[in-house]
């Protein structure tokens, strides 16, 4: 099994008939979005995208050999016998600095002073450290003895041509856009950052910073969502706050679409004819909702809209079951979109620091704080982690999966975790 395939499933004997494991919905988002198209790509813009080629070396790494240190390039024969107290002097004939764009040569029974990174002149094979030596410009005194080799950085010693400097599947980190310039690559083929909108719908949402009513709040989905797209790479576009007149919906979500791979929206998919999202989502694409056996949260949704068959995830509204909706089924879209395996983030084995309860029949994602000590690692669920308290939120750093079969889990016991926030 590759590491971006879901693994077998056997299906949970606590969920009831009808309603979706989380495997389900997630195969379902899985098969309906696939890596972007790649392209050339700016080497210089390319943090953090996938390569889709093979980068072949058209050059050694380094071209040519070169002074790993200051001093006087020898031949090693020619200072066989230097010692403290009894040195062997040589005749320095010429000096040479990086980058001086021409070759040099010395004969037997010569030396050169060269700068480190300089390259090799022709007939020495050895570079003497400067400590080691009078520093005679005209004439120098060496006490130490060296072997061929010593003090030299040889041609193709990091890389030969021909090779493979990077293989298809890397993610281009600073140290991978290093190596690109190093062998002279501008441009590289590689997957774009997926575009993903970020929508929140609900009367009674208001922007942060705008005055609100008795019965109003304001939006933290959107902008935590958006910055949750940014972390995995992807280009985010925070609409904000939609209001639940299904004409205005339909106006800025098609209106957004030119700039959109993946929509993402929170709110209005639960309830009667109020249900702005999902009333309309079905009436202009082919969008399913489905009861998840997950909480918190549960009914989710996916599809395509519109002429253009972008992708719709649909998430809950409220803030904590909106984060582990995106945790568990957004993210592994954007990874796939990306090109990046694996798609899940990795779960991680951890000590329970306190029982906790959880009802059966779904897959519960506890907020929780997980830290490293030197027992091992530990994790303690938070309290009051309804699917509404972003504060609770905040202060978590993992999610503890309890099993559709568990109803509880105790003090010691090795549990299920997400560590959110690393790289994977």
């Amino acid at each position: 099994m590759s590491s971006g395939q879901l693994p077998p499933r056997t299906r949970p004997v606590s969920v009831a008939p009808g309603r979706l494991t989380v495997e389900d919905h997630l195969e379902t988002i899985l098969r309906g979005v696939g890596p972007l198209a790649a392209y050339d790509q700016p080497v210089v813009e390319s943090l953090g995208l996938t390569l889709h080629e093979d980068v072949i070396s058209n050059e050694d790494l380094p071209r040519f050999s070169s002074a790993a240190v200051d001093g006087y390039a020898v031949n090693a024969t020619d200072v066989v016998g230097a010692r403290p107290g009894d040195p062997v002097e040589l005749p320095v004939v010429a000096e040479i600095v990086p980058g001086l764009g021409k070759p040099f040569a010395i004969s037997g029974g010569s030396c050169v002073r060269i700068m480190a990174g300089a390259p090799l002149p022709r007939g020495a094979d050895a570079v003497v450290a400067a400590d080691s030596t009078d520093g005679g410009r005209t004439r120098v005194a060496i006490s130490r003895a060296v072997l061929a080799g010593s003090g030299v950085r040889h041609a193709a010693g990091d890389l030969s041509r021909g090779g493979v400097a990077l293989p298809e599947g890397a993610v281009l980190g600073p140290r991978e856009i290093g190596l690109l310039a190093a062998i002279g690559r501008d441009r590289v083929r590689a997957r774009p950052r997926p575009r993903v909108v970020v929508m929140s719908t609900g009367r009674e949402l208001r922007e942060p910073g705008a005055h609100l009513d008795a019965d109003s709040v304001h939006d933290a989905n959107s902008s935590m969502l958006a910055a949750a797209v940014r972390d995995l790479g992807a280009i985010a576009y925070r609409v904000g706050v939609v209001d639940d007149d299904p004409t205005h919906f339909k106006r800025v979500l098609s209106d957004q679409l030119v700039r959109a791979d993946l929509v993402i929206t929170t709110g209005g998919i639960t309830g009667d004819e109020r249900a702005l999202v999902k009333s309309t989502l079905t009436e202009i694409g082919e969008v399913t909702f489905s009861d998840i056996a997950i909480s918190p949260g549960r009914t989710h949704g996916f599809g395509r809209v519109f002429d253009e068959q972008t992708p719709v995830i649909t998430l809950p509204g409220e803030p904590v079951a909106a984060y582990v909706g995106f945790e568990v089924f957004v993210v592994p879209a954007i990874r796939r979109m990306l090109g990046r395996t694996p798609y899940r983030r990795p779960q991680v084995h951890a000590v329970l620091a306190e029982d906790l309860t959880s009802d059966t029949g779904v897959r519960e994602y506890r907020p929780a704080f997980f830290e490293v000590t030197h027992r091992g690692a530990k994790v303690t669920p938070l309290p009051h982690t309804g699917p509404h308290l972003v504060g609770a939120l905040a202060k978590a750093n993992a999610l503890i999966v309890v099993g559709e079969d568990e109803s509880a889990l105790h003090l010691g016991d090795t549990v299920r975790t997400l560590v959110l926030d690393r790289n994977f």
